[in-house]
Order: structure tokens, then C-alpha cells, then sequence
């Protein structure tokens, strides 16, 4: 049965012999949810968030293992690696209480922000050379970001469950609500502790498969494609709650944004195609301006309750 038809069901309530609508009403249930096998459900209570001293030198120690080739220089590069201080920027391991929640399964992918442009004439993912220089973090150059690029309101050939990157996250949100008005629900972006406690699940491991880094696992630095790949292509990195890719292919913003020398940002979490191991734990998140566009960066939904 779909969704849309679902929570119409869920809408409707008796009350005095008759029959009403009413969105307010609606309760989202592990049910409802998961009538749509796009998405699954994350339950109610407590999850271990954040990480500690240990955690985070065992993310030291293990990115260095594969930032340099010549085990000799392994000690210099994680003592470049905790000088950068990349993950000091982690909240303090903690618990921490949430309702449950409904959140999809997969990225969107290229073939669903498609149908979206394509109905709605929203601009499509895309960076010109001058905005990729001016928005400063480059990481890749402009000819790599070349392959990424949209043209005539089509996406590369052969990408189309890839994950879409080059949105903003108005761009985003955009997609959001004319997705919710399409299934004639709701939907928006997850926030930051959503979205670990959906990675990690509630017992604090590092990864979505546990504690200890498994080459292959996901598709980060060590996989050999430097660029996307389609969704679900790697097991390990599917968290035990049906949620795929929650270490690598692409950063994912959230509806969580920081405040950062007086400049908005959001924050995001996973890690992407290009990361060293360390950036791959849960307990990671990164910042950027909520207009940023990058080949790094995509987006999944949460199922909204009314």
C-alpha cells in the first residue's frame, strides 16, 4: 500500500459517530513508516552520542595508517593529523533522548532530484568555475568537479543512483516539499543527532558495522573509486537499522546548523568518497554555509510527523 495512501488512513478518526480528517491528529508509527520500504524507523529513547579521548585518537592513529604510503612516516602524519585537530570538534560522548523517527532509507539520487527539476524547473546541480574558486573550499579542482556537472537539466550518464551532490541546502529543502506535496506527506532534512543515532545505532560504536575499521566497508579512501557510487552498494556500511550508506559516498546535511564567527553554518555528518578512515565515524561532523554547493555534499529525508 503506499504511503500517500497510508497516512490518509492514519488521518482519519472517529469521534461522535463521525467520520473527520485531520492532519493534526496523525501519529507517525513504526508502522506507517515502514508501509513504504524507502524508509525505516528509528525508535524512541537513548543513544550513546558524541566521542571520547580514546575514540578520537583511535581516528588520529587510523587515518594516518592511510594518509601516507611508507609506514615510516605513519607517526609524522598523525602528529600532522592532531596538530590540524579535525576531530576536537566533536561533541563529548553523552546520551542522549529522542523520539522516534522515520528516515529514508537511501540518498536522493541523481534519477530523484531529476524528476523534481524536471517538473518544477528548479535550477539544476551546478557550479560555475568562478563560484567553485569563490566559495573557497576547493579540496578537488575544477576539472573534477566537471564530471559532476548537470547539462540541459540531465544528470552524467550512468549516474543516476548516485547520489545527487551541487545542491544547496535550500536546494534541498526545495526538493523536500515538492516531494512532500508529490506523496501528500511532509518531509525535511534529519537533524545532526538523528542522523548519528540512525549510523551508529545506541550503544556508541564508531562505525555502522562496529568499532574496528574494515577496509571495503565503504566507499571512502580506501575503496579506489574516488568519485560516487550508486547507493547500496556497500553492506558494512548499511546500520542496523536499514540505513544505507552511513559512512562514506558523500557528507549529508542536516537541519542542524552552528553559529561560527558570527556566520551561519550546517552541520553535516557521514564522510565522503575522498576521507581518511577517522572521518568516517559517526560521532564526525563537519560545517559548512548552508549555500555551499559540492561534489561532496549530498542530502537524505526524514518522513515528518504532522
Amino acid at each position: 500500500m503506499a504511503l500517500r495512501l497510508v497516512v490518509a488512513i492514519a488521518f482519519l478518526s472517529l469521534s461522535a459517530g463521525l467520520l473527520r480528517e485531520s492532519v493534526a491528529a496523525f501519529e507517525l508509527t513504526a508502522d506507517v513508516c515502514e508501509t513504504d520500504e524507502h524508509f525505516a524507523w528509528i525508535p524512541a529513547g537513548e543513544f550513546v552520542a558524541g566521542s571520547d579521548r580514546a575514540e578520537r585518537d583511535y581516528a588520529y592513529r587510523l587515518s594516518a595508517q592511510f594518509a601516507v604510503a611508507a609506514p615510516d612516516r605513519i607517526p609524522v602524519a598523525e602528529a600532522q593529523l592532531r596538530q590540524s585537530q579535525w576531530f576536537e570538534v566533536e561533541a563529548q560522548r553523552r546520551r542522549v533522548t529522542l523520539p522516534g523517527f522515520c528516515l529514508s532509507r537511501n540518498l536522493v539520487t541523481n534519477a530523484d532530484y531529476g524528476e523534481f527539476v524536471a517538473a518544477t524547473g528548479h535550477r539544476q546541480p551546478f557550479i560555475s568555475a568562478e563560484d567553485y574558486t569563490e566559495q573557497g573550499f576547493l579540496v578537488h579542482p575544477y576539472a573534477t568537479v566537471r564530471s559532476y556537472l548537470w547539462a540541459n537539466e540531465k544528470f552524467p550518464t550512468g549516474t543516476g543512483q548516485h547520489p545527487v551532490v551541487l545542491v544547496s541546502v535550500e536546494d534541498a529543502t526545495a526538493y523536500a516539499r515538492w516531494k512532500g506535496r508529490q506523496d501528500g506527506v511532509s518531509y525535511r532534512l534529519p537533524t545532526a543527532d538523528e542522523w548519528e543515532k540512525a549510523a551508529r545505532g545506541t550503544d556508541g560504536q564508531y562505525f555502522p558495522w562496529g568499532n574496528a575499521w574494515q577496509e571495503g566497508a565503504t566507499n571512502a579512501v580506501d575503496s579506489d573509486l574516488l568519485a560516487t557510487s550508486a547507493i547500496a552498494q556497500f553492506p558494512l556500511s548499511r546500520s542496523i537499522y536499514g540505513i544505507e550508506d552511513m559512512a562514506g559516498n558523500v557528507f549529508e546535511y542536516t537541519s542542524t546548523t552552528e553559529t561560527r564567527n558570527g556566520q551561519l553554518r550546517v552541520v553535516m555528518k557521514g564522510c565522503s568518497w575522498d576521507d581518511l578512515p577517522g572521518f568516517c565515524r559517526a560521532a564526525y561532523k563537519h560545517t559548512r554555509p548552508p549555500e555551499s554547493r559540492h561534489i561532496l555534499f549530498g542530502f537524505r529525508l526524514v518522513l515528518r510527523q504532522a
